[in-house]
Parts: structure tokens; sequence; C-alpha cells
């Protein structure tokens, strides 16, 4: 059963996915009009993802070879296979985003629940495929393989794909969005999403490669590498001797109880009286959560011989990903203060709305820590770490494996987000009436509350998942050498620590710099379509819309290569060059600094977005208002913060916690001290 389970239930999720996108694909798209932009929109896409595989396939292939030289075929094939399923990932998110943006358009004209139901279908195809094929391809493996050790390597090939669209669909999508709003809401002084605007494409692109294809890729990964790490440390000789078998399977048991909890909390998105569409959603994501909460207990207690303890970090790993929902929506949400501070402070100017939102962004990381830290003591208890402390460990990764087994739940909250954002775009662009945009706003406005709240929730999810990687990395070493103290009287390990505490600063910094360089140039190529293309403004000339798309993919593309070297080349310059324990010290540090800064960005980004909406309905004097301006200003801040060096700092630490388990048996043979 242990592995059965899991295969039978990625077929289920796989099954109901194709099932959700054929009923998504068998809408109407519209007008001809409809049809031509989303036509564009869907080419753009295609495009850029086309070129960033071929890219990253090249890039793969030296590193497959490589793996196989070094460690071992297994190793280089569960890497292929790992990082081509990833890839896969992204491409059904932004598949299903390209084809559900249109028809939610035209589906608006029925009203606000017709339109929803359809959006939220769409999503779920990438939810539901997302953690089908992350089931299937782990229990295969494990079952060809027998040893989860051989595992790594997959969730590596997983890892690597999700830094690449993270890198470059975060760039892509953030150099568009800032070029179109900082010539088209500033300078010319035209709506978002009007047609005029040269970069509007592109960037309602940059939603389906980014905000979609990214975040699929990136809790295809974190899922995989969850999973992974409470399979390597319930190999430990402690859990082993008390579980047996079933302390390896529990994880893949989990994740399959949670799927088909998913297909249940399906039918309960619906509005209800009161027709608020957050609440529609998250009624969804508290019937996943009860209905696996009673399946867990079921499974634990047969394969854990009724340990109450193991069944009870499950629950504090749904509690705390309750929590990081919660705090993320109390402070991304215009319906509460934080965000209506950022939007009180514009009236003053650009410099306040900044001040403002770096000092909400700075205290919204507080919260996020306390639940993270108190989900891992207490997991660490309950499980029995007082008296065996890879006990505990394996506890913590428990309660991760849990948080992570609602991924087809959250992602499908997700991607709901770019197709109802395209969908107002459309809306817009094809000049439907009044009716629909007063539907596809509203679903527009919670997408961007479901964007923050779902990387809030990606983040919170990454920690604990690092911890656990860190702790089987740990568990490496003890098994080939004895042991290892991991102090920080030592100075390789507090070197280690430093040096791991920069990387996510100066990988951010990277991150922000090529949105710079990107956004100058569409804002050059956008002014000068202004200039040249005579009746652009009135409304008789249609800009060059294939000229935006095209600068933005090359110099997203551009910039992939340095990011991917410092996550992959970094753990192994300090692990060779210095030593185990310096490596260790990294990885504790890349961790550490790694979450705040990522729940920083995140947040404060999404802060400056709802702080400019919120004047946009009409509050501080509206569009076109001088804290409006100030508005779009900390927005175009805000936007690389929240959508690309923010996401991005997730796989970073994955990719470099389970590179540092792979090369550790080498880094312990070759290290120079």
């Amino acid at each position: 059963m242990e592995t059965i389970l899991p295969l039978v239930a990625g077929v289920v999720a796989l099954a109901y996915a194709a099932y959700l996108a054929m009923s998504v694909m068998k809408e109407e798209e519209g007008t001809d009009e409809m049809k031509m932009i989303a036509r564009a929109i869907r080419e753009g896409g295609n495009a850029y993802l086309n070129r960033q595989y071929k890219t990253v396939a090249i890039f793969a292939a030296v590193i497959a070879i490589a793996l196989l030289l070094a460690i071992n075929w297994q190793t280089a094939l569960g890497f292929a296979v790992g990082a081509a399923l990833s890839a896969f990932c992204g491409y059904v998110g932004m598949k299903m985003t390209t084809q559900g943006n249109v028809r939610t358009a035209n589906k608006a004209k029925q009203g606000l629940q017709p339109a929803l139901a359809l959006a939220f279908k769409g999503g779920a195809v990438s939810g539901f495929s997302i953690v089908g094929l992350a089931l299937i391809g782990l229990t295969v493996f494990y079952i060809l393989f027998g040893d989860a050790n051989l595992l790594v390597g997959f969730g590596f090939g997983a890892c690597l794909i999700s830094l690449f669209a993270r890198v470059g669909g975060g760039i892509y999508t953030k150099a568009a969005d800032v070029g179109a709003d900082l010539v088209g809401k500033v300078e010319a002084g035209i709506p978002e999403d009007d047609p005029r605007n040269p970069a509007v494409i592109a960037d309602n692109v940059g939603d389906a490669v980014g905000d979609c294809a990214g975040m699929g890729a990136d809790l295809f990964e974190t899922y995989v590498v969850t999973a992974l790490a409470a399979m390597l440390l319930a190999s430990s000789p402690a859990v082993f001797a008390k579980f047996g078998m079933g302390g390896i399977s529990l994880p893949l048991v989990i994740g399959a109880m949670a799927i088909f909890a998913t297909v249940i909390g399906t039918f309960f998105v619906k509005l209800g009286k009161d027709g608020k569409i957050m609440n529609a959603l998250y009624k969804g994501l508290a019937v996943t959560s009860v209905v696996s909460a009673v399946m867990f207990y079921l499974v634990s207690h047969y394969l854990m011989e009724g340990d109450l303890g193991i069944f009870l970090c499950s629950i504090v790993g749904l509690i705390v990903m309750g929590c990081m929902v919660v705090i993320t929506d109390y402070f991304t949400s215009y319906s509460h203060k934080p965000v209506l501070f950022v939007s009180e402070a514009s009236k003053t100017g650009a410099g306040t709305n900044i001040i403002a939102g770096l000092g909400m962004g700075m205290r919204s990381t507080f919260l996020p820590v306390i639940v993270i830290v108190a989900g891992i003591l207490v997991s660490y208890f309950v499980a029995g770490g007082a008296s065996s402390p890879e006990m505990g460990v394996y506890g913590i990764s428990i309660a991760a494996a849990a948080m992570l087994s609602t991924t087809g739940m959250i992602v499908s909250i997700d991607a709901y987000g770019p197709i109802t954002d395209n969908a107002g775009g459309i809306a817009e662009m094809a000049n439907l009436p009044k009716e629909v945009r007063d539907v596809t706003d509203p679903l527009d406005a919670v997408g961007n509350t479901t964007k923050a709240v779902t990387k809030g929730y990606a983040i919170g999810s990454a920690a604990l998942a690092a911890l656990s990687l860190f702790a089987a990395y740990k568990n490496e070493i003890v098994n080939r050498v004895g042991s290892v103290v991991l102090s920080i009287e030592d100075p390789f390990v507090l070197t280690g620590l430093l040096i791991g505490a920069a990387i996510p600063f100066l990988f951010a910094s990277m991150l922000m710099t090529a949105v710079g360089r990107a956004a100058f140039q569409i804002v050059e190529e956008v002014r000068r379509q202004f200039r040249e293309i005579k009746g652009i403004m009135e409304g008789t000339a249609k800009p060059d819309y294939g000229k935006a798309v095209d600068i933005v993919t090359r110099a997203a593309l551009k910039e992939l290569a340095m990011p991917a070297l410092i996550a992959i080349l970094s753990p192994l310059l300090v692990g060779f060059l210095l030593n185990e324990r310096a490596l260790g010290g990294m990885l504790m540090g890349v961790i550490l600094s790694g979450l705040l800064l990522a729940l920083l960005m995140t947040t404060g980004g999404a802060m400056w977005d709802n702080a400019k909406k919120y004047i946009e309905l009409g509050n501080f004097g509206g569009k076109k208002s001088p804290a409006h301006a100030a508005a779009v200003v900390g927005d175009t801040v805000g936007d690389p913060f929240k959508d690309t060096a923010g996401p991005a700092i997730n796989p970073l630490i994955k990719v470099m916690n389970t590179i540092s388990i792979l090369f550790i048996a080498l880094i312990l043979m070759y290290s120079i001290l």
C-alpha cells in the first residue's frame, strides 16, 4: 500500500487536471478582437518559454554529464527527470493562463460566479498537475532504486529548473510591468492595460511566465524536496529502527491523502451569501485542510503503529500553513491597517510611500518567523526530540511535508490570480462593456492578494523544507565520518555562516539590477513608439507589440546564467576550498537571511501594489491624483521585490542545500582544509 497509494493518487490528480483542462477549453473565447489579443499573449508566452527552455536544456545537460561522471548514473537520471518534470509543470501553468484568460473575460459577461469558477478551474489544472507529477516521479524512482539517497538528484533537477523559471520569468514580468507603468501611467497618463501602450502585451505575457510558470516550478520543487528530506531523515538509524519502511513512505502517503482531500475541496469554491471572492477560495482551502487532517490520522495510525506524536506533527504543519496564509493576508490586503498606512503615506509623496512600505515590510517578517519557530519546536518535541534528536528532526520534516501536502489547492488559488489579471487586461484592451470590467476588476483585485498569500506560504514552506534538507546534510556527514559539530565558536562554521548570510543579498541585488536594465530598454522602446508612430495616442494607429515582447525576452534570457552559477558554485567552492563544517555554516546562513529577506521583499512589494490599488478605487484622490502618482512609484519599486528577487530566493536556498547533499562525499575526501 505504501507505494501503490501515492501512484494511484498521482494518476487521480493528473486525470482530474485533464478533466478540468477540457472543461476550460470547451468554453468560448469571445469576440474576434478578444481572440486576437489572447493569441498575441499566447504567442509571446510560447516564444519566451521555448527560448528559455532551450537555453536551460544546454545548462542542464552539462550538469547531468558532470553528475554522471562525479557521482553515479542514478543521480544523473534523477536530475534529468526532475528537471524535465519541473519544466513541464511551468509549461502547464503558462498554457492554462493563456487559454483561461480570454475565456474568463468572456465568461464575465454572465456574472461573477461563472467567471470565478472558470478561473479557478484553470488554476486547478496547474495545482493537480504539480502534485500528481511530483508524487508519481518520487514514488517511481523510489521503487526503482529502493534508496532515498538516490533521489537527491531528482530534487536537485527540480530545484535548478525552478531557479531558472523564477529568475527568467521574474525579470521578464517585472521589466515589462515597470516599463509599461512608468511610461504609460506616469508619463502618458493612460490607464493600466490600455491598448495604446506598446508594452501592454508583454506585461500580460509576463503574468503567465512569471506568476504561473514560475510559481508552478517553484512549488513543484518545494513539494519534491520536502518529501525527499523527510524520506532521507526516515532512513536514519533511530527513525528506521522505530518505524521501518513506514517512516520512509509516510511523506508520500501524506501527499496522496491530501490529493483526495483537495479534490473534495475544489467543490466548495463557490461564492457565499456575502459575495466575497476571497472567502470562496479560503473555503476550499479550509475544507482541504480539515479533510487532510482526518486522513493523516488514519494513515499515520496505520504506518506509525499508533504513534500519536507523528500525527500531531502533521497537524502542526497544517496549522503553520493556515497561520502563514492569515498573516500574509493581513499585511497585504487593503482591508487591513498595513496597506492603508502605506496608501495614506502616498498623500505626501513617493518618498513617504517608500519609507512606509519598507517599514511595514520589515515588520511583516516577525510574525511568520514566530509561527515557523513555534512549528519547529512543537513538532520537534511531540515527535520525541527530547529523548531522540533524530526523531525530533524527523517530526519537523513531517510537519513540512504536511504543510506542502495542500500544494494542489494553494497553486489553484495562486494560478487563479494571473488568469483573472489577464482577463481584466483583455477586457480593457477589447473595450468590453463596463459590466464585464465590474466583474473582472474584483476578481483581479482578489488575485493580487492570492498571489501575495501563496508567496508567503511558499516562503514559509521553503524554510521548513530547507531546515529538513540541512538536517539531512548533517546526517550524511555523520553517516560517513561518525560525528560532526557545527559550533559558532568554530571559525570555519562562522566563516561559512557569514558568507551564507550574504549570498541572498548578492543574489537579490543581481536580480533587481537585471530588472532595472531590462526595464530601461522597454521604457526607451515605448517612448520611441509614442514618438515615432503617429496616431497611437489618438487610437488611429496600433503599437508594435511584438518589438516590446522581443526586447524583454532577450533581456530576461541574457540575465539567467550568473544567478544560477552563484547558487551552484558557491556551496562547492566553500566546501572544497574550506571544509564540510564551513559549508554547514553557509547553509545555516543562507536559510536564516534568505527567509527574512524573501519575506520582506514579497510582502513589502505586495503592500505597495495593493496600496496603489486602494487609491485607484477612489481613495485619497483616486487615479491621476498626486497620491496615485506616488503610489505608482512605490509599486514600481515593489514589483521586482515581490515578483522577481523575493520569490527566487526560495529555489536559491534549496539548490544550495541539495547540491551540498549530493557532493558531500567528494567534499569530505577532497576539501583543502
